[in-house]
C-alpha cells in the first residue's frame, strides 16, 4: 500500500487511467493519467525554479483544478504543502506565508472581487516583512481577465499559471520517488486559542492513513462521483476529498463557492453520489424553492459534523435527498477524522453521536487529573493514534502542552463515550465556536478587536443563528470618553478578519462580569444570550 501521496498519484494512474479523476464545472476533465501527467509536469517546473525537498509551497487559491494540480504537484516535488484559507485577508494570509518561511506561493488572481496578491503585498507593506525567504509567485486564472503577472517592481518573481503547468516534468519523477513516509506534507494552519495560529504538521503516511479510513467508511469506490464544496484548504476538502478521491479512483467534481442552485444543477448533470459538508449545506439544499425540479437521485452518500445534527435533519436527508448513507464524524487539524459513524447506524446514532473511533485512533474521556471516565460520564476527548500530528510547527512548547508524552492528543473538547464507544461531543473547553462549518476562536477575535482605538476590553461569544449554527457576537467596552458603533467595530473586524470570524452582533458594556480572578465570564454572558434567536444571517 502506497506510502506517500507521490506515489499514491502515480498508482492511481495505473489502476485507474482512462477514469476521469477531475470533473471541473466549464473547466477541464482530466483522466487519471493525464493528472499524473499534469502533476509532474507543475512538479518538474518547481524544481526546474528552485524548490528543493523539504521547502514549503503555500497554496491560496479556490476549489478549481488548478488547487489540485498545484498540491500535488508541489508534493511531488518534495515540498510540503501550505494551504492559506481564500476567506483570509491580506494580513491572516502574511501570517501564514511568513512564519511558514515559504519559498513559493500559488495565489489565485482576482476572485470574488479581491485580488489576494495585492491584498498580500499590502500587509507586507504594512508590516514591513520582505518575506525574504519567498522566491516564486504564481497567478492562477481563477476569473477571466484575471491571470496577470502583478508588479513586475517587486522582489518575488511572478509566474503566469500557464508556465506552471506546461513545464517539462524534468526531474520529477526521481523527486517523487524520493519522498519518504515520514516527511512533512502538509503544514495546516489553525487558528489557537491563545489567537495565534499554529502550523500542524503531517506525514504523508498520515495523511494518506486518514483519506483511505474516511473512503473506506464511506465505502467510496471509482464508481463515485464526488461534489466537493468543503474548501480544498482544509483538512475536509483536501485529505478527506483530493487525497480520498485519489485512493479509491472516484471522480472529483470541484465547486469553487457552494451555491445550492449550482450545486443541485450538478448533482443532477454530473449524477453526484458523494456530498458530505457542514448541515448547513444539506438544510439550504432542501429548503431551496427549485429543490423539487431537479434530479438529485443519485446522491448515496452524505457525511457532516462540525455541529449538532438534528435527527429531523438526518431523516429529510434521507426521505427527501435519496441518501441510502448518511454519516457524522469528529476531527480535528491536529488528527483530521478520530471517529465516524458507520453505515447502518439508526438516525439517533447518527444525529447524537459523531460515530467510534477511526483510522486507527483510540478516545479517551478524562477528568481533570487525566484519569479515564467511564461510560456517560462527560470530560475532555483524549486522541491517541498513528495519524496524532508530528507537532506545531516552530512550537515545540505547544506541542509538548497539546501532546503528552504517552501520545494522547488533547482535544479541548469535552464528550462522553457510551457503552458502544460512540462519542457524543457536549461542550468546548476553549470557548470555540462553528460558523458555518468554520472554527472561529473568541481570542482570536478579542485580539483583533483590541487593536480598535476606543476599545477598552471585549468578550466574543458564539450565538444560534437558524443558517449558519452559530455567529459572533461581541460585548464591548468602551474606553473612557469614547464612542463607538457597531458599524464601525464591524468595519474595523471586515478589514482584518476572514468574513466567517466577524461578529454579526455587537453590544456595548459599561463592563463585564468576571471570576473572582478578573476573568471574564463568557458561561453568563451566553445564557444572557440564549433567549436571543436571529434568523439567518448571510453567508458566513
Amino acid at each position: 500500500m502506497d506510502q506517500t501521496i507521490p506515489a499514491a498519484v502515480a498508482t492511481a494512474a495505473r489502476e485507474f487511467g482512462a477514469a476521469t479523476a477531475v470533473a471541473e464545472p466549464r473547466g477541464p476533465r482530466l483522466t487519471y493519467a493525464e493528472l499524473h501527467e499534469r502533476v509532474a509536469a507543475v512538479a518538474g517546473t518547481l524544481i526546474a525554479e528552485g524548490i528543493e525537498p523539504g521547502d514549503r509551497v503555500a497554496l491560496w487559491s479556490p476549489n478549481t483544478h488548478h488547487w489540485v494540480l498545484a498540491a500535488l504537484g508541489a508534493l511531488c516535488a518534495g515540498a510540503a504543502l501550505v494551504p492559506v484559507n481564500t476567506r483570509f485577508t491580506g494580513p491572516e494570509a502574511l501570517d501564514v506565508v511568513s512564519r511558514s518561511g515559504a519559498r513559493a506561493l500559488i495565489v489565485a488572481g482576482r476572485f470574488l472581487g479581491t485580488d489576494r496578491l495585492a491584498a498580500l503585498r499590502a500587509a507586507a507593506a504594512e508590516a514591513a516583512d520582505p518575506l525574504a525567504r519567498l522566491r516564486l509567485v504564481v497567478r492562477v486564472p481563477v476569473e477571466p481577465g484575471a491571470g496577470g503577472v502583478g508588479d513586475p517592481a517587486t522582489d518575488w518573481p511572478v509566474m503566469d499559471w500557464a508556465n506552471l503547468a506546461a513545464g517539462a516534468s524534468g526531474r520529477a519523477g526521481e523527486r517523487a520517488a524520493a519522498v519518504t513516509p515520514g516527511q512533512v506534507s502538509d503544514i495546516m494552519f489553525t487558528s489557537g486559542t491563545t489567537g495565534r495560529s499554529r502550523g500542524a504538521m503531517s506525514a504523508h503516511r498520515q495523511s494518506l492513513a486518514v483519506a483511505r479510513a474516511w473512503a473506506e467508511c464511506g465505502g467510496l469506490t471509482s464508481a463515485d462521483r464526488y461534489l466537493v464544496v468543503n474548501p480544498f484548504f482544509h483538512t475536509f476538502g483536501y485529505k478527506a476529498g483530493i487525497l480520498a478521491c485519489l485512493v479509491s479512483g472516484a471522480t472529483l467534481v470541484p465547486q469553487a463557492v457552494f451555491d445550492a442552485g449550482r450545486a443541485m444543477e450538478l448533482i443532477e448533470a454530473e449524477r453526484i453520489t458523494v456530498l458530505p459538508g457542514a448541515p448547513t449545506i444539506y438544510q439550504t439544499i432542501l429548503d431551496h424553492p427549485a429543490r423539487a425540479s431537479r434530479d438529485l437521485s443519485s446522491l448515496r452518500l452524505a457525511v457532516t459534523g462540525a455541529a449538532v445534527v438534528p435527527v429531523a435533519l438526518i431523516e429529510r436527508m434521507r426521505r427527501e435527498l435519496t441518501f441510502d448513507t448518511v454519516l457524522t464524524a469528529y476531527g480535528l487539524t491536529e488528527a483530521v477524522v478520530a471517529t465516524m459513524c458507520r453505515p447502518g447506524d439508526d438516525p439517533d446514532t447518527v444525529a447524537h453521536t459523531s460515530g467510534r473511533a477511526a483510522a486507527g485512533f483510540e478516545v479517551r474521556v478524562a477528568g481533570r487529573d487525566g484519569r479515564a471516565l467511564g461510560p456517560g460520564e462527560p470530560g475532555e476527548i483524549l486522541l491517541r493514534g498513528p495519524n496524532v500530528m508530528l507537532g506545531y510547527l516552530d512550537d515545540p512548547a505547544a506541542t509538548r502542552a497539546a501532546v503528552g508524552a504517552d501520545g494522547w492528543l488533547r482535544t479541548g473538547d469535552i464528550g462522553r463515550l457510551d457503552p458502544r464507544g460512540y462519542l457524543t461531543i457536549t461542550d468546548r473547553l476553549k470557548d470555540m465556536y462553528i460558523c458555518g462549518g468554520f472554527n472561529v476562536y473568541p481570542a482570536e477575535v478579542e485580539q483583533a478587536l483590541a487593536r480598535l482605538h476606543g476599545v477598552a476590553e471585549s468578550a466574543v461569544i458564539g450565538i444560534p443563528d437558524a443558517r449558519l449554527g452559530e455567529v459572533g457576537k461581541a460585548y464591548v467596552v468602551a474606553r473612557p470618553g469614547q464612542i463607538l458603533s457597531e458599524a464601525e467595530v464591524l468595519a474595523f473586524c471586515r478589514a482584518r478578519l476572514a468574513n466567517y470570524k466577524v461578529p454579526r452582533v455587537v453590544e456595548f458594556r459599561a463592563d463585564l462580569p468576571r471570576n473572582p480572578a478578573g476573568k471574564p465570564l463568557k458561561r453568563l454572558l451566553r445564557r444572557e444570550s440564549a433567549a436571543w434567536t436571529p434568523g439567518g444571517t448571510g453567508q458566513a
